[in-house]
């Protein structure tokens, strides 16, 4: 990156966060949201957007109203999240039980973040909560599902973020128990929701 390029880029990350706070109007904010979620795939923004914390401001999009602010805040995150200084605050904001809360979210692509973000959030030190019972019966439900999308990213958290006797034990418990979580799965599970869902787009 050039000397010239780091501070106009900073400069215009700072224009969307200013942008953000000042709209009173809500598809302005979406727009800002999801150019920030975007902006937070690239390692070259990390540090601008650690700076402006941006980290908080998608934390804080996960207990809104507006489902476009959840799923562009849950996104952001989860390009976040690979970035360890990223990963580092987010945890330190509180940000596994709010990601896991978007578990329960009626839409794909915000669980699909979610999962992929606790995946990513997964450090020794995480790992108990990340893999706790309630979390491992969801993606058991999750690994079941009709979305292809879903069910391989269920498999690989269940591989990946816990052992053999964990994921036995879930299963165990979920046994019997349909609604072990209380935790839906996302709209789109039946076909019939899927179609109506595309005929509405």
């Amino acid at each position: 990156m050039s000397s010239t390029e780091a501070p106009e880029r900073f400069e215009y990350l700072q224009s969307l966060v200013t942008e953000f706070q000042d709209t009173d109007s809500e598809e302005a904010k979406e727009q800002v949201l999801a150019n920030l979620a975007n902006f937070a795939y690239d390692p070259k923004n990390m540090e601008y957007l650690r700076e402006l914390q941006v980290p908080d401001l998608f934390l804080d999009m996960l207990t809104e109203e507006n489902q476009n602010f959840v799923e562009f805040g849950m996104g952001g995150l989860c390009n976040l999240s690979m970035d360890p200084e990223c990963r580092e605050v987010i945890l330190q904001s509180g940000g596994i039980s709010l990601v896991t809360n978007c578990l329960s979210n009626r839409r794909e692509e915000t669980v699909l973040s979610a999962v992929t973000t606790l995946m990513n959030l997964a450090t020794p030190a995480t790992r108990p909560q990340i893999s706790e019972p309630g979390i491992l019966q969801c993606m058991l439900r999750f690994s079941l599902a009709e979305s292809p999308r879903l069910r391989n990213l269920a498999a690989v958290f269940l591989q990946d973020c816990c052992s053999e006797e964990q994921v036995r034990q879930a299963q165990q418990q979920t046994e019997g128990r349909q609604t072990a979580v209380g935790i839906p799965l996302p709209k789109g599970e039946s076909q019939k929701v899927k179609e109506a869902h595309i005929s509405q787009n």
